[in-house]
């Protein structure tokens, strides 16, 4: 949802940047492999030690700027089918990293109480469906339908999961990040539905 409006915004923001990384000789790909790496680095330091809002921060600008890869690839590639993976291949990285470190950080900083429990638990629902939701979507592809549907796409998973951890973080009670990863781990599961009854819905004419 979020991410579809966020794309027009990157284009316009990230075409100068990608016009000078192509004359430099960065390819694509080198973007998405810095980027992910930069983005599992702030989440894994960051977030367990409690630096919550400053890894938001950081987190914010390594994962915009890493929408550049996208830009570059239209810019000189065109972008390839090898890229493609390679991109979404290291987002689940990424992924994984932001939301197991959010349950970290409930694990050895929250203090014991129903709501660590609750973030926990949300929390690792929130780490299964950042796999279960595009591994959804390329298992339909495998069988000829394009299930790009979903009530919640990677960023709005990220943009809740993360905004409710900075709020709970500049003081805000802890049940804000439960709500908050709670709503991840229940659009996650809703997504995953979306897409299962879409590709029974069409899986035969991508079949055919």
């Amino acid at each position: 949802m979020l991410g579809n409006h966020g794309r027009s915004i990157t284009k316009a923001v990230f075409t100068p940047l990608a016009r000078v990384l192509a004359r430099l000789g960065v390819t694509p790909n080198m973007v998405t492999v810095a980027g992910t790496v930069a983005s599992v680095a702030v989440a894994v330091i960051c977030i367990p030690q409690g630096w919550i809002w400053q890894g938001g921060i950081a987190l914010a600008v390594v994962m915009f700027g890493d929408s550049v890869d996208g830009t570059l690839a239209r810019m000189t590639t065109g972008g390839t089918r090898f890229g493609a993976f390679l991109d979404s291949t290291l987002d689940r990285l990424a992924d994984g990293a932001v939301f197991g470190s959010l349950t970290a950080f409930a694990v050895f900083r929250m203090n014991e109480s129903p709501v660590r429990t609750w973030v926990i638990v949300a929390g690792i629902c929130s780490i299964i469906g950042a796999a279960a939701v595009p591994y959804a979507r390329a298992r339909a592809e495998s069988v000829g339908v394009v299930a790009k549907l979903g009530i919640a796409e990677r960023t709005d998973r990220l943009i809740v999961g993360m905004g409710s951890a900075i709020v709970m973080s500049v003081g805000a009670p802890a049940w804000v990040l439960a709500l908050g990863l709670t709503w991840v781990a229940f659009a996650s599961f809703i997504t995953v539905c979306q897409r299962i009854w879409f590709t029974a819905r069409h899986i035969d004419e991508g079949t055919q």
